[in-house]
């Protein structure tokens, strides 16, 4: 499209209207000629199957590790497994372009905020992965990094002024962090501000995802994020999730769909290890996590992801092999949050896929059987209100997580041993003589007042 035909568009789809009081509202701008961000069209029909913040379960997927290709190809090959473990929510690693100066070749080191990295494809090849998510009634959300960019970022050189400097005008690291391979962005400039905004605008129509998570979140203040997510939610045609990696509880107030629950998840792998602190210390995250949230808002919790993937361990390092791993996600699954799974997890990969992810890829051959458990607790979730939105109550001891979930008719009972012992659970003298369906293998059961859990066995009833 040329100037003139750009200038006569604006002209007669844009005249001059009155709004509700009479005053004459101008018409807005015309687009400029060969800025990408501001012409950019709607892609595809937005996904209407955005599932409601309470009824997610989000799937991790780091392209460099996920397939032998390693790109959005292989991601779009194996959405039918994804769909079969019981995802509704894709959450794709950084897509962009990496930074080369000063580098460690990390994906959260972004030289362009509005290309695709090339090492996963174009973006045609997001936009099949786009809409085969979409097809398979998943919604796809990708990695946000607000906080910082790669040395070698245009806005480097264009914009000195986007960026955090000394007193001697050099630009700096995020401070305090010892991430020297990014530069800091300065969040008092207001122009830095609306370009970030509109580049995150720029996917929500290029690709037509359906979010982002963002990355660091507790860096960048409060206040972007409110006027980021003021603006992500003007999008009238789109439902979008957002989720902040952080902690503050400010992030439920500005907006945010969800905190992570790093605490969370320290606390359950000190229960798990050698110091063996006890299970019910798991409460206290149940009330703190949640100040500030309100209308749903959810507290993301896990098992693995890929910073402690590979720092840390895999969930069969952390939590006691194969079946303590699923004694642990069943009440990360269950307790009170939105399960994250990161990929290779639900084949039970036993080894760890290192910084910065580009040796060992998924094997999608093993461990069928931690592959059907999964499913097996993950269906349970989607299947069941009350595990998604009802009322806790807790009666954990040091060795059990034991809790009842409840709402309207339905009402869940789950015990989880998370010792690699057996232990004789006493049951509350409320549930005493209640009779309830065991929900994973069939049949009925009367409690009595102590019930015999092997190593790491969970149980979980309904009625």
């Amino acid at each position: 499209m040329n100037i003139i035909s750009i200038l006569l568009t604006w002209f007669f789809l844009g005249c001059s209207k009155s709004n509700d009081n009479g005053t004459v509202v101008p018409p807005p701008p015309p687009p400029v000629p060969g800025d990408s961000i501001s012409n950019v069209l709607q892609y595809g029909t937005p996904f209407s199957g955005v599932p409601d913040r309470q009824d997610v379960v989000i799937y991790q997927v780091n392209m460099r590790t996920f397939s032998d290709a390693g790109n959005f190809a292989g991601v779009t090959a194996r959405l039918d497994s994804i769909k079969a473990l019981g995802a509704n929510v894709i959450y794709l690693m950084p897509i962009y372009p990496v930074g080369v100066l000063n580098a460690l070749n990390s994906p959260y080191s972004v030289k362009n905020n509005t290309a695709v990295n090339a090492e996963f494809g174009n973006i045609d090849d997001l936009r099949t992965l786009v809409d085969g998510a979409h097809s398979k009634g998943m919604s796809v959300i990708i990695d946000w990094v607000a906080n910082h960019t790669s040395w070698d970022n245009p806005w480097i050189t264009a914009h000195r002024d986007w960026y955090l400097q000394n007193s001697a005008g050099t630009i700096q690291s995020p401070p305090g962090t010892g991430w020297n391979d990014v530069a800091q962005l300065n969040f008092n400039n207001a122009a830095m501000r609306l370009e970030q905004i509109k580049a995150m605008k720029y996917w929500v129509l290029k690709a037509n995802i359906d979010g982002f998570r963002c990355d660091y979140a507790d860096g960048p203040p409060v206040d972007f994020w409110k006027q980021a997510i003021d603006t992500l939610r003007n999008i009238s045609t789109h439902k979008l999730l957002l989720l902040a990696e952080g902690s503050r509880a400010s992030n439920y107030s500005v907006g945010f769909d969800y905190n992570f629950g790093f605490g969370f998840f320290d606390n359950l792998k000190s229960v798990f290890g050698a110091g063996q602190v006890s299970a019910q210390t798991i409460d206290n995250f149940n009330t703190n996590d949640y100040a500030n949230a309100s209308n749903g808002q959810q507290i993301i919790r896990y098992t693995s992801n890929h910073d402690v993937n590979g720092a840390e361990g895999t969930p069969l390092e952390l939590f006691g092999g194969k079946q303590g791993s699923m004694a642990a996600f069943v009440v990360v699954s269950y307790m009170k949050s939105v399960p994250m799974i990161y990929c290779g997890q639900e084949v039970g990969t036993p080894v760890r896929m290192l910084f910065p992810f580009t040796t060992a890829n998924i094997d999608w051959s093993l461990n069928p059987d931690v592959t059907a458990e999964y499913k097996k607790v993950i269906a349970f979730r989607n299947n069941n209100v009350a595990i998604r939105r009802g009322n806790l109550v807790s009666y954990s001891n040091a060795d059990v997580v034991a809790f009842t979930k409840e709402l309207n008719t339905e009402k869940v009972l789950v015990l989880s041993n998370l010792r690699n012992s057996t232990i004789s659970y006493n049951i509350p003298p409320v549930l005493v003589g209640t009779t309830w369906t065991d929900a994973m293998n069939g049949g009925n059961i009367t409690l009595t007042t102590t019930m015999s859990l092997s190593p790491y066995k969970y149980v979980v009833l309904k009625k």
